[in-house]
């Protein structure tokens, strides 16, 4: 569809204006040192081998072997060379790059102001202009270079920068490229003397490197989501792209408002989300003294809170839940978020039901109902870190078993991973130079396990790197090959490469899976390097099969990821993606079009990128996070929550533990999944289904728990609500019916139940997803407003 899409006349003036201009680059990093320079000269270099025309010029090594040598035979262009302030400085020779017209120009230092007298202040200026003579530049930048990063680089680390550029010239180039890299390599590669820009040093502390990675990671994030929202408008695609979240609070002025508004953004906050409010008024009606100060009240803590406000014309109630829905389509709402009713049954029936109707007429956005804590002694809930207790002194003398834990972490290997947003990225790649470049320090290296699909560039990179022949497996009347953990461990090398980690192991090999391997290579005190893609990780297998509408079947708890000491992200454009895949750099040749048509649509690779994105800033911030919370006279603040998810025997259930565990990981919370069982025996597909639900359960690190009820269907509300209370449950998971309107009654008699007996505690009614949601079929009430 994509291909055959008419242009509109926009589009077209648009494409013919771009034939005449050249192509910008950006490679955005955290600091000096992170690699950007390395990875420009190195595609600076491919592309002289393609035969285009490439120059440097103004481009800073900093005498960094690695990046010196990536230079190789491409022509330099002399800059011009001044001094400010005892600092050397290089402006581009703009005369003689005009001169010499060559079809690509790669210089450093986007936010580089130039000499007194030159022709253009800065170089973005000249950057400019060598785009307008249809020039092709990439550059570099560091995100503190970057206005509205720099205020908060100034305010959090007391970073001061002297030179910056526009936010907004992000959104100039064609392509950005992330550099990402952990704190521990940075801090490796100043002791090893790779990093001596004496300026910038007091950047190079662990916490500092860790906040400035996560702001670059979400600022490249929030250009990629812009994106994947024009392409999703232009396709006519309507609501959550399923990348990242949106939160649409709706609430009025009343004095609970505020109450709503606060919990919106600990849900948008712990969910790296946007927060959006709104209210309804009828506007025929002035607002009362007590619903105008309510309202002035509720717009300060918006502005606080950072959040967008609108306020909508209230008609009808019976039209209201219409109208909210159509606003939360329109804004790819993932979570609408309201207060509990306090209808009675009867009242319900008469009047009827805004949150059952909201409830009946939502579309791929889940529904989140604000607990009524009003009779719990006006108790409000923040995740909080737990204090170590008066219990468990300083000198407290540990246990045989606590001993043995801590001597295990220490004994066991360091483990670094590579993830990706798709195949081809280059994790592989990476893994190998590093392995490679570890190798040449004197580091005992070996490949594990290697697969190159065919990749040349990525065969080349084993160069030296020894390689652990492959175990022989029989199985029936074939041999199998596969990774063999016993000649790893015989051979105990420092450091082993492994590939693909979410990889499921041949039938008759000691692991089903990969990354259990992985587990017995660390803890005998063998360091690890494996790559991975961010659609194998567990709990976004439903995010990934919205997005792509494939099913991803094999995957890795996310605690393996925890696990690691390095998570590293390679970032990669998807139409470099999809340019490589035309290459055969990806598949064969024979698979390239099913590709491109599949899995590698742009749309796809937009949000996986997104997706990739946010979920590596997700765990920086878990990295960094210190949790501290000072006390208030408003009740207990400091309440560690509780996540309860119900589930029933349906292929459903692995959506709600997923979303369960996400939940209570961002939550910091305990976690517990429950079926609940009627008296009869259960079938033998019964049971595996809940083997299968009570093994995810455990993988994600949640407890399960199978519930008897001999009572009739009628009371299976209650016995859920009370085994909550059992568990003292903040947060209550339920997924949304999924039968046709004549089979509703039981499970529809079920959450209604639950909404009116168990308003103490948040619930969260997970939302179907239905791919085919189409701009045209919004309700009818667009039409008219």
């Amino acid at each position: 569809m994509e291909n055959f899409k008419r242009k509109s006349p926009e589009e077209i003036l648009l494409s013919i204006s771009k034939l005449h201009r050249g192509r910008l680059k950006i490679f955005i990093g955290a600091v000096s040192g992170s690699g950007k320079t390395y990875h420009m000269l190195r595609e600076g270099t491919a592309l002289q081998q393609q035969g285009i025309d490439v120059v440097i010029c103004a481009v800073s090594t900093l005498q960094r072997p690695e990046t010196i040598e990536q230079i190789g035979e491409l022509e330099r262009i002399p800059s011009i060379h001044w001094v400010h302030d005892d600092t050397e400085k290089k402006d581009l020779n703009m005369e003689a790059l005009i001169l010499r017209n060559p079809e690509v120009v790669l210089v450093d230092g986007l936010a580089h102001r130039n000499r007194p007298g030159a022709e253009h202040k800065t170089r973005l200026e000249d950057i400019h202009f060598l785009l307008s003579h249809g020039i092709s530049v990439m550059t570099t930048v560091n995100v503190y270079e970057l206005e509205g990063v720099r205020e908060l680089a100034q305010k959090y680390m007391g970073i001061e920068v002297e030179e910056t550029v526009s936010a907004h010239t992000l959104e100039l180039a064609d392509e950005i490229r992330l550099i990402d890299v952990t704190p521990e390599t940075l801090l490796q590669r100043v002791s090893e003397g790779h990093v001596r820009n004496s300026k910038t040093a007091a950047l190079f502390q662990r916490g500092t490197l860790g906040v400035l990675r996560e702001l670059a990671l979400r600022l490249v994030a929030e250009g990629v989501n812009d994106s994947l929202e024009k392409h999703r408008e232009q396709m006519g695609m309507l609501g959550p792209s399923g990348a990242a979240e949106r939160i649409l609070v709706s609430t009025q002025y009343h004095w609970n408002g505020s109450i709503y508004v606060r919990r919106g953004q600990q849900v948008a906050k712990r969910l790296n989300g946007e927060l959006m409010i709104i209210t309804f008024t009828n506007q025929k009606r002035p607002l009362t003294k007590e619903q105008a100060a309510f309202k002035e009240s509720l717009l300060k803590l918006v502005q606080k809170v950072g959040a967008e406000f609108e306020e909508l014309p209230f008609h009808s109630r019976r039209r209201l839940p219409e109208r909210l829905i159509q606003y939360a389509l329109e804004h790819n709402v993932t979570r609408i978020m309201l207060g509990h009713s306090r209808q009675s049954r009867w009242q319900e029936f008469w009047q009827g039901s805004v949150v059952n109707d909201i409830l009946r007429k939502s579309r791929n956005m889940d529904i989140f109902m604000v607990a009524d804590r009003a009779e719990h002694q006006g108790e409000r809930i923040l995740p909080a870190k737990l204090a170590v207790p008066a219990d468990n002194p300083l000198y407290h003398r540990l246990s045989s078993r606590e001993v043995d834990e801590k001597i295990g972490r220490i004994r066991r290997g360091r483990f670094k991973v590579f993830i990706g947003a798709a195949p081809g990225v280059g994790k592989t790649y990476t893994m190998l130079r590093e392995g490679n470049h570890l190798l040449k320090k004197g580091v005992d290296v070996v490949i594990g396990l290697l697969e190159t699909h065919g990749r040349q560039e990525t065969g080349q990179q084993v160069a030296e790197l020894p390689l652990i022949e492959r175990a022989k497996i029989k199985y029936s009347e074939t041999v199998l090959e596969e990774m063999d953990t016993g000649a790893i461990l015989r051979r105990n090398p420092e450091l082993v490469l492994v590939d693909e980690l979410a990889h499921t192991n041949v039938p008759g090999s000691k692991y089903k899976k990969r990354y259990e391997d992985v587990m017995e290579i660390l803890n005998a005190g063998i360091s690890v390097i494996s790559t991975v893609n961010v659609q194998h990780l567990e709990s976004l297998n439903d995010a990934v099969a919205q997005i792509t509408g494939v099913r991803v079947r094999e995957t890795v708890p996310d605690s393996i990821l925890r696990l690691a000491d390095e998570v590293e992200l390679i970032d990669v454009a998807p139409q470099a993606l999809q340019a490589r895949m035309k290459e055969g750099k990806i598949y064969a040749r024979e698979k390239i079009d099913q590709a491109l048509d599949n899995f590698f649509k742009i749309g796809n690779l937009i949000a996986l990128r997104e997706l990739s994105l946010r979920e590596i800033a997700d765990d920086v911030d878990e990295r960094l996070e210190a949790w501290e919370r000072v006390s208030s006279l408003r009740g207990p603040w400091n309440k560690q929550e509780v996540i309860f998810v119900c589930v029933k025997l349906s292929h459903s259930a692995g959506k709600l533990i997923r979303r369960g565990f996400r939940t209570a990981f961002r939550l910091k919370a305990d976690w517990i999944v429950a079926y609940v069982h009627s008296a009869k025996e259960l079938t033998e597909d019964e049971q595996k289904m809940k083997a299968s639900i009570e093994n995810l359960t455990l993988r994600l690190g949640g407890k399960f728990e199978m519930i008897s009820s001999s009572g009739p269907s009628s009371r299976l509300a209650e016995v859920i609500q009370a085994k909550a209370d059992e568990h003292h449950a903040t947060q209550l998971i339920i997924g949304q019916c999924d039968r046709p309107a004549w089979k509703r009654l039981w499970e529809g008699t079920i959450i209604k139940k639950l909404l009116r007996t168990a308003r103490h505690m948040d619930i969260l009614i997970v939302a179907n997803y239905d791919p085919h949601i189409k701009r045209d079929i919004l309700p009818e009430a667009a039409a008219h407003e």
